[in-house]
């Protein structure tokens, strides 16, 4: 998980990006194994731990009717996640979500289920975005959704974790490439 964290803090150096998080269950996680990199400061936000649907609601304008529609492990809940930690955080060039179920006890459909959305800047696509006949134009939201092989809670936390690190690097090489995608996921969408 730690080169996840160095690679991600590689290229959050190189395009002087700002990152933000929203996390439900990695608990903290993802943005406490950032930090263990020297000199993140001048590129981690912070992370806005939201582990239960009222505090999603009240933190991160989370839709409480999606939530009670869907549950909180949904493609549109981690969008919303990711939108509303972005807006609240008017430095960050990017914000990456994760909801998700990780065990035990966990719903047979949804047991090691991950959602993962970002939410792009105006700041960090706007100069980069070219549109044309043969180049769409790029989405500022997208979620991927990730399953996770059986194992124990800890072992499954670590797991996300590093997807997200894995994710929120991804993009931002997306980005640089000028290409529209949301790599690494069993499904994505865009928004």
């Amino acid at each position: 998980m730690n080169e996840a964290a160095q690679a991600l803090a590689t290229i959050l150096a190189q395009r002087n990006a700002k990152i933000v998080f929203a996390e439900s269950c990695t608990a903290g996680l993802v943005s406490a194994t950032l930090a263990a990199i020297p000199g993140i400061s001048n590129y981690l936000c912070g992370s806005a731990v939201t582990y239960r649907e009222a505090t999603k609601a009240a933190w991160l304008g989370v839709s409480e009717k999606q939530m009670a529609l869907e549950t909180a492990v949904c493609a549109e809940v981690a969008l919303q996640m990711a939108s509303g930690v972005l807006a609240k955080t008017a430095e960050a060039d990017l914000a990456v979500s994760i909801t998700g179920h990780l065990g035990p006890g966990a719903p047979e459909a949804l047991d090691g289920c991950l959602y993962i959305g970002v939410a792009l800047s105006e700041r960090l696509v706007g100069s980069s975005v070219e549109e044309g006949p043969e180049q769409p134009p790029r989405a500022r939201n997208q979620v991927s959704r990730h399953v996770l092989a059986p194992m124990d809670r800890i072992a499954r936390q670590q797991a996300a974790a590093r997807q997200v690190l894995q994710v929120a690097r991804e993009v931002l090489l997306a980005i640089e490439g000028k290409r529209n995608c949301f790599p690494g996921s069993d499904e994505f969408g865009q928004v």
